[in-house]
């Protein structure tokens, strides 16, 4: 007789959650409901933001629910908020209820409690690098997070702390290829339309570059906008950049 299987622990369903996400985004998606599920309780509904803290900007890389997401979006908007003061200051943040809130002004409470919700609980997450998030659970009722709902998130956050971190430096290394590959494809253009000038003019290669940036200043357009449109015009068809991911070109 086979031993009957025993539950999953809280990492191991959140390694399942990496392994069933088609991509980043729906991972992140998929953890913030999963963490709204095990920080309710009671058979309570509560609502889940992830805030991500990298150049200076916050935004919410995974929501529970499109309220969720819009909570968090008014701290964004005022700049402040027990999200952004977790995640900046690497603290837990408790509001017990949002109608005796007055930390970041009345603007704040107001606007969240407008939605129905009225206690947050904002814990960091321990990302070790130059990015910070924080974990931010919503609840309509007041003081649903008390010491021992506290502790629990706590140590949840703990337990999920290497799979974000993981999934950030995922996302910084495919911010990366995107931006190199926008970077060179932008290059390919602009270069191919200096030939053109080059040709048609015949002139240098700097006077061609100075009558692209002069078509560019005098139709306030961008200096790759007219050059695309200048390489489309004479080929007919867009260029093609011959571009190999890192990995590709470390396995070549």
């Amino acid at each position: 007789m086979l031993p009957p299987e025993q539950p999953l622990n809280t990492t191991e369903q959140v390694q399942n959650l990496i392994l069933d996400s088609a991509d980043f985004e729906a991972f992140l998606n998929e953890l913030a409901r999963f963490s709204a599920h095990q920080m309710a309780g009671d058979g309570d509904d509560a609502l889940c933001g992830i805030t991500l803290l990298r150049d200076r900007k916050a935004a919410t890389i995974g929501w529970s629910s499109d309220s969720a997401r819009e909570v968090d979006e008014i701290q964004y908007s005022l700049s402040q908020g027990p999200c952004l003061t977790a995640a900046e200051e690497e603290r837990e943040v408790h509001v017990p209820d949002l109608f005796e809130e007055d930390r970041w002004g009345p603007d704040y409470a107001n606007a969240v409690a407008s939605h129905g919700l009225r206690s947050v609980l904002s814990l960091p997450f321990n990302l070790q690098g130059e990015a910070r998030a924080a974990l931010n659970l919503y609840s309509d009722v007041p003081n649903k997070f008390d010491e021992r709902a506290a502790a629990r998130a706590r140590g949840y956050t703990r337990e999920i702390s290497q799979a974000l971190r993981l999934a950030v430096r995922f996302s910084l290394h495919t911010d990366s290829a995107t931006n190199l590959r926008a970077t060179l494809e932008s290059r390919t253009i602009i270069d191919i339309a200096v030939g053109i000038v080059m040709a048609q003019n015949r002139c240098s290669q700097d006077a061609a570059v100075r009558i692209l940036t002069d078509a560019s200043s005098n139709s306030n357009t961008k200096i790759r906008d007219i050059a695309k449109s200048l390489v489309e015009s004479v080929g007919g068809t867009g260029t093609r950049t011959h571009y190999q991911e890192p990995d590709q070109a470390q396995a070549g």
